[in-house]
């Protein structure tokens, strides 16, 4: 499938904001969540644009849990009082980290910022870089939802894909992972990879249902700039087939009990990932490590987004500073800024969750609003902010229609 040029829009854009105007204060905060990024794998896949780093023989730990709690440090003054709802290591390959050092971590988090009593908090993981007993004392931490980077069964995709597990592993990650204790757990798997034929992207995918996983992050392989599969691209499936596998296993998850909630997201009822759902409806999030990103909302409008430095090596040096910028989002940016995000949801929205988490009021997207339904990409539901099935297709192209 190609994307359709006739959707390309005349902007006329959401109603304009002057730098003069004052902000319009928040309701209410939205949930907090922290994002913990872990910067280290065994090695770097060849499609991956993460900020990731091989791994040396002996890892940094005690340095860098140092470095990651004095960088909350620096960000506590501004969510004093608050609690988080969810915590997310990500990666990298944060199952390289021991038990010793990830229990010291959360320790100290929650020694500054208080936890929802039903926290989330979620591990990333490859088969092939732990064992029974570091799952098990995993969830000993307190770490209850896991995500699994499986990306393929098939031996012959993985070595393409350039991953140091086997189709043997993948399996018994998923039996570790719920003997270990994990009732809830997500398989990440990717389609559309070198010379897959639709046959074979179903039997990835009919392979993760029978481990039976509470969640599942599906989607499509695609080239990103700096990665080795940028500068040299393998042979990919043709439009016309990618189109089919898609089709087809949605079709597959539906009749299994997985409902899509998002571009990529499926998940069993009540099991939707609930750090991901921050970011999608718009919260607040600590970003600590190398290259990590926040966004921290302020009672009195303000929303500011910031960045930690990026290299391991000199998030680690004491001579530079774990923030590398921030950036105050401008009020003409906020309507693109929330719908990024939004309309990535299957079900979208409630139209009052913009000016909750904006301040803005909702009938500034009216015009916009007008021409994306009037284009079949947005419904026209003024209750709600979604995408159509269309709208979805060309997400880029509806989200044109909100910048200014």
């Amino acid at each position: 499938m190609t994307q359709d040029s006739t959707t390309r829009p005349l902007i006329l854009g959401a109603a304009g904001f002057s730098s003069q105007q004052p902000r319009p204060p928040l309701p209410e905060l939205p949930p907090l969540s922290l994002y913990i990024h872990i910067p280290w794998c065994v090695r770097k896949c060849p499609y991956c644009d993460f900020n990731s780093h091989t791994a040396s023989a002996v890892l940094p730990e005690q340095e860098y849990v140092d470095a990651l709690l004095a960088d909350l440090d620096q960000d506590m003054p501004h969510v004093y009082g608050r609690e988080l709802s969810t915590i997310f290591f990500g990666g990298g390959t944060p199952s390289l980290f021991s038990a010793d050092a990830l229990g010291r971590l959360l320790s100290g988090v929650e020694q500054r910022i208080r936890f929802a009593p039903d926290i989330e908090i979620t591990l990333e993981a490859n088969p092939g870089t732990f064992e029974q007993d570091k799952f098990s004392a995993y969830r000993g931490l307190g770490i209850n939802r896991l995500s699994i980077g499986i990306q393929s069964f098939q031996e012959a995709k993985l070595k393409a894909l350039g991953r140091i597990h086997n189709g043997n592993e993948a399996v018994r990650a998923a039996d570790m992972a719920r003997q270990a204790g994990f009732d809830n757990f997500n398989l990440d798997l990717m389609h559309g990879l070198p010379n897959q034929s639709q046959d074979d992207a179903l039997g990835d995918l009919r392979q993760a249902i029978a481990l039976a996983p509470t969640h599942l992050s599906w989607y499509q392989l695609t080239l990103e700039p700096n990665t080795v599969f940028w500068n040299q691209p393998p042979t990919l499936p043709e439009d016309d087939i990618l189109w089919d596998i898609q089709e087809a296993g949605q079709t597959l998850l539906r009749e299994n009990g997985y409902a899509q909630y998002e571009v990529s997201a499926y998940a069993q009822a009540g099991r939707t990932a609930r750090h991901n759902l921050n970011y999608w409806s718009f919260g607040d999030f600590i970003g600590i490590g190398a290259g990590a990103h926040g966004k921290l909302s302020h009672p009195d409008g303000r929303i500011m987004r910031t960045w930690k430095t990026r290299l391991p090596k000199d998030y680690l040096n004491p001579a530079k500073a774990f923030k590398a910028g921030e950036k105050l989002l401008p009020m003409n940016e906020m309507p693109f800024e929330f719908l990024m995000n939004a309309l990535r949801l299957t079900n979208g929205v409630d139209a009052a969750l913009f000016q909750g988490r904006t301040g803005l009021s909702v009938d500034s997207l009216d015009s916009a609003r007008r021409q994306a339904e009037q284009r079949g990409l947005l419904e026209d539901d003024p209750a709600r902010l979604v995408a159509t099935a269309r709208g979805q297709l060309f997400l880029n192209d509806l989200l044109q229609y909100f910048l200014i």
